[in-house]
């Protein structure tokens, strides 16, 4: 069974699909099997990989509104091991459809079983809101990573997930973990230090160790059409999301064997 992974933050600008898209090439990049679901209307996560809106036929959308197999929505990338499922705008009319059906929580955990999918990951791109979408990536998810800056509000936007998740954990996906990820961190700004130790007291290990300095490489990566990985092999953001990646697969691997022991 793949490690689902759903990447979310009620607040935008925290490096929410970057972290998707570099993370997934950075394991990618270690031999593991990847696959990339962009679940954003916007649709960022595709075009970061160089597809354009309305290039595929069938989209995230297809699978939530449609109930399309979610095989035959999965793309190829240029990256190795690493495949994508795109995006649309149309997948703003979940929103308002599946809580009109049963079970709708369970809607893209049921896709995702029945596809039976070889992959070792599943990285899910969320939107920056806690509605329809967003609830049903974390009821289908094994981890939810919270990307955050190291600034008020970004912290304090962290209530709102946490009350997401104890809500999931209650109807849905009793399992599910989270982790915290501190991105765009400057270490020279003693505010983002400081917020960065107070986030560290707070949520102790439910914060990664890993955390994602300010990279100008990182912004222009999804311009260029291709992850950090590759863009900028040597540079600072990649080095980052390799050892975040790492830390996962650890963190991963304890995971399944304490369940399944």
């Amino acid at each position: 069974m793949p490690y689902t992974i759903a990447i979310s933050n009620e607040k935008g600008g925290v490096a929410k699909t970057t972290t998707t898209l570099s993370l997934g090439a950075a394991l990618a990049e270690f031999k593991h099997r990847v696959l990339l679901i962009d679940l954003d209307p916007q649709a960022n996560l595709s075009l970061a990989l160089g597809l354009e809106a309305g290039e595929s036929k069938v989209t995230s959308a297809n699978i939530l509104i449609d109930n399309a197999p979610i095989q035959s929505a999965i793309r190829k990338t240029d990256v190795a091991n690493l495949d994508l499922i795109s995006s649309s705008s149309r997948i703003e009319s979940a929103e308002q459809y599946l809580p009109m059906r049963s079970r709708y929580l369970q809607t893209l955990r049921q896709a995702l079983q029945a596809g039976k999918l070889e992959y070792d990951y599943i990285l899910l791109d969320c939107p920056p809101a806690l509605g329809a979408i967003t609830l049903n990536a974390l009821s289908t998810a094994d981890l939810l990573v919270i990307p955050t800056q190291a600034e008020y509000f970004s912290a304090y936007a962290l209530r709102n997930m946490m009350g997401s998740i104890r809500r999931v954990r209650q109807e849905s996906n009793p399992n599910l973990a989270y982790r915290i990820l501190v991105t765009l961190l400057d270490r020279r700004n003693r505010t983002h230090r400081n917020i960065f130790e107070q986030l560290q007291a707070t949520f102790g290990q439910g914060v990664f160790t890993s955390v994602i300095e300010i990279d100008t490489k990182l912004r222009e990566s999804p311009i260029a059409g291709m992850p950090i990985t590759q863009y900028r092999p040597t540079s600072r953001g990649s080095q980052q999301y390799r050892v975040l990646a790492q830390e996962l697969i650890e963190y991963a691997k304890e995971e399944v064997s304490r369940q399944t022991a």
